[in-house]
């Protein structure tokens, strides 16, 4: 059975507009992103930030950097996740003592007030690329 060429088409651009929608619908936030140099040379950074989707079913799967030779997701007790689920339509917040990334093998030449790229992955959402100020240790972001 042959498909007439105007019903592929048509099918194909339905297919597009309800890969466009879901795009639209799953689209994930990245703010007040920042990275924590460590108090001792060689040891792990962090990064905070908060991320807020609408879309149902996205979980953050992973966040790389070229700065960064790996990056590890924590809960609070600095427990290791390998996913952590948004909640749609509420911020969710990793800060100081909570939920937070551990940044291992940070650039050296990294200094207090540059900056540098993080690309966070989900699985549900395109990925999306923030750019992070980068603090000293001892100036961490305060919870909101």
């Amino acid at each position: 059975m042959r498909v007439p060429a105007a019903t592929a088409l048509i099918a194909a651009l339905g297919l597009t507009a309800c890969e466009a929608e879901r795009e639209r619908a799953h689209r994930v936030t990245a703010e007040d992103v920042v990275v924590t140099l460590p108090a001792v040379a060689g040891r792990p950074g962090a990064a905070y930030f908060r991320l807020e989707t609408s879309g149902e079913g996205v979980r953050l799967t992973g966040i790389s950097s070229a700065a960064v030779e790996r990056v590890e997701l924590h809960e609070a007790g600095m427990r290791p996740v390998a996913t952590i689920a948004l909640p749609p339509g509420e911020p969710l917040a990793f800060e100081p003592g909570r939920r937070h990334a551990m940044l291992f093998g940070l650039d050296p030449s990294l200094r207090p007030g540059a900056s540098i790229a993080l690309t966070f992955t989900f699985d549900g959402a395109r990925p999306v690329t923030a750019q992070a100020q980068v603090r000293g240790p001892g100036d961490v972001p305060t919870a909101r």
